[in-house]
């Protein structure tokens, strides 16, 4: 007896796009298939309005946009298109506009959840290294004082960080990590 696997339903990318701005749900898109999102806890909230709230002077300063959650990221990776939802992007291509993503980011934040540390680790990192825009990548932790930041001037080796201040270079901007965790 062979056991088949349940038929795939793949929509193509204006459907998904189109669905997106209708849905009361988030969904990230992988080459035809669509995700749903799950809701965030508290803790992962304070923590990326801590980060927006640091970063925002400087994002304003350089001429850049900043989007925490809602703003997709479309990506093309072996030529299968890809959209996810970061938890915070940074945008500074005034190229860069369209408006329900954006494709040239230079900074990404995750805020890692037990649900999502493995997948913001492998596939999210070696997606996003395949943006050339894209020069550093924040990974954050919510249950302990603790950052991975992975640049592309270090060739993606990760730093570790748990106290004192993370240098962005994309908004030449000191983030001290007192600052990112204040309210959790």
């Amino acid at each position: 007896m062979t056991v088949s696997s349940p038929p795939r339903h793949f929509i193509g990318e204006q459907e998904y796009l189109d669905g997106e701005r209708h849905s009361e749900l988030r969904h990230e898109y992988i080459d035809g298939q669509v995700y749903a999102m799950t809701g965030a806890s508290d803790r992962h909230g304070l923590i990326l309005n801590a980060l927006a709230y640091s970063m925002t002077p400087a994002a304003r300063r350089k001429g850049c946009q900043l989007f925490t959650s809602d703003m997709k990221l479309r990506l093309e990776i072996g030529g299968k298109t890809c959209f996810y939802y970061p938890d915070l992007l940074l945008s500074c291509d005034p190229q860069d506009r369209d408006p329900y993503f954006r494709r040239s980011p230079c900074l990404i934040v995750e805020v890692l959840s037990e649900s999502t540390a493995r997948i913001d680790r492998r596939e999210k990192l070696l997606a996003y290294q395949s943006l050339p825009s894209l020069q550093a990548y924040l990974l954050v932790e919510q249950e302990a004082r603790r950052v991975e930041l992975y640049r592309r001037a270090t060739d993606w080796r990760v730093e570790y960080h748990d106290a004192g201040e993370i240098w962005l270079d994309c908004l030449e901007l000191a983030l001290p990590l007192a600052e990112v965790y204040a309210d959790v």
